[in-house]
């Protein structure tokens, strides 16, 4: 299977994860408030074309520590929270600013495991979406990282946006990182490494692939939280597609043209459940 056997421009709801190590400044750690507008008018756009879209950001614990003024990413709890209280409110209101911009409303949604396991949270949640779309709004989301630490634990929203798109019936997810996709090899220590296009079905093999480390100081996620995010959204019915954020207008061209990047094709199974999953894997 290659990729131009794709057809994106088909896709009735997607959401769009997109990374901390992809908002912000490698060299001092703040946002970078031209790629978040660009972001923003993508994403309007892909509404637009009559697409419900839902947004998955990280950054929440970075613009937190940059506005209270610590020079490092924290390493307790405690304080990881008290950043992720701040960062939360003022990373919602830029993007609330960005997307007023171009007459687009957003909402915020965030969500713990419980709200997933606990068949009322998740049922509340799911219909919060579904009338968000209905309503035309783009919902932001994020783990309540005040009350919860598994988005600190399981790495830099990956697996979460997998959840909100099995919980939400997406039939696309796009991870927005800081690689181009899965490579045979870590491309950053070997640089004969050879990206793969196309997963038609996870496997041992693919699962061999996964490296836990990552080049970013900002994020907290790897090629095991992605690959962990392509099990989810495959086995829900969606196709999933890892893409270099550096430029984040390689979203039109998703649907527009060729881009590079991996696509793990859907591969729904009937007995796949993810609150089975979240508590078998999670805990």
């Amino acid at each position: 299977m290659e990729q131009r056997q794709f057809d994106f421009k088909k896709k009735k709801r997607v959401v769009v994860k997109i990374g901390s190590s992809s908002l912000n400044y490698e060299e001092t750690g703040n946002l970078n408030f031209t790629k978040l507008e660009h972001l923003v008018r993508e994403l309007c756009n892909l509404r637009n074309r009559g697409i419900d879209v839902c947004l998955v950001s990280s950054g929440a614990i970075s613009v937190g520590r940059q506005t209270l003024g610590l020079s490092e990413r924290p390493s307790d709890i405690s304080t990881k929270q008290a950043c992720a209280s701040v960062g939360q409110a003022r990373l919602m209101m830029i993007y609330q600013k960005l997307f007023a911009e171009y007459n687009q409303v957003a909402g915020q949604v965030l969500m713990t495991k419980n709200t997933m396991v606990n068949p009322v949270s998740r049922e509340n949640a799911k219909n919060t979406f579904e009338e968000l779309f209905r309503l035309g709004a783009i919902p932001i989301v994020n783990e309540n990282d005040t009350v919860s630490t598994y988005e600190m634990q399981f790495g830099d929203n990956d697996t979460l946006s997998a959840i909100v798109a099995s919980l939400i019936g997406a039939d696309l997810l796009i991870l927005l990182s800081d690689i181009d996709g899965l490579f045979t090899d870590d491309p950053h220590k070997n640089p004969a490494a050879k990206l793969i296009e196309v997963v038609e079905r996870m496997d041992s093999e693919i699962y061999g692939m996964a490296k836990s480390s990552t080049g970013s100081d900002v994020g907290t996620g790897g090629m095991s939280t992605k690959l962990t995010a392509a099990k989810i959204a495959t086995l829900s019915g969606a196709d999933m597609i890892i893409a270099n954020g550096a430029d984040v207008c390689i979203l039109h061209h998703i649907f527009d043209d060729s881009f590079k990047g991996t696509i793990f094709a859907a591969d729904r199974r009937e007995t796949f459940r993810i609150e089975d999953f979240i508590l078998e894997t999670i805990g």
